[in-house]
């Protein structure tokens, strides 16, 4: 469990998290879990500006997914909290994303089941006291590969 006390560490930990996405060189499938108001879209903020995008962050709430150019690759974020049915990430191109190359971080996976690419790692984000706790934990080789150099980013 990784500790977020406040909006500092949240950043910290998006920093870290894209550090290691560009060290490890592939592509990688991430579930965010957690609450609304968990802290999804806040640390998805924090890795991209991270990795260099300069502007906002919107939440894909009402859009689905928000594709951004940064560190020569795509990272599509997703919140599928309002899909109303799996079958709409057809329509939005998700099977056409290169998830060898390129990053998806997806809000509320759960809602895509049987339409999204397997999970390599999982960020849950719950309610602690004042701030939040992360807990990471990976579900195929890349996503343990990925775990490791996370463990060696600062």
């Amino acid at each position: 469990m990784i500790e977020l006390p406040g909006p500092a560490a949240t950043d910290a930990l998006g920093r870290r998290i894209a550090t290691a996405l560009e060290h490890t060189g592939n592509g990688l499938v991430v579930a965010l879990a957690g609450e609304l108001g968990a802290g999804k879209t806040a640390l998805a903020r924090a890795v991209l500006g991270a990795l260099g995008h300069v502007g906002a962050v919107v939440s894909p709430s009402y859009t689905l997914v928000e594709p951004y150019s940064v560190a020569g690759r795509v990272f599509h974020h997703l919140d599928l909290y309002r899909l109303a049915d799996p079958e709409e990430l057809e329509y939005l191109g998700v099977r056409e994303i290169d998830t060898r190359r390129d990053w998806l971080f997806v809000e509320w996976p759960d809602r895509g089941a049987g339409f999204l690419p397997p999970l390599d790692l999982t960020i849950a984000l719950q309610y602690a006291d004042e701030g939040r706790m992360a807990h990471i934990s990976a579900q195929t080789h890349q996503g343990s590969a990925f775990l490791s150099a996370l463990q060696n980013a600062r």
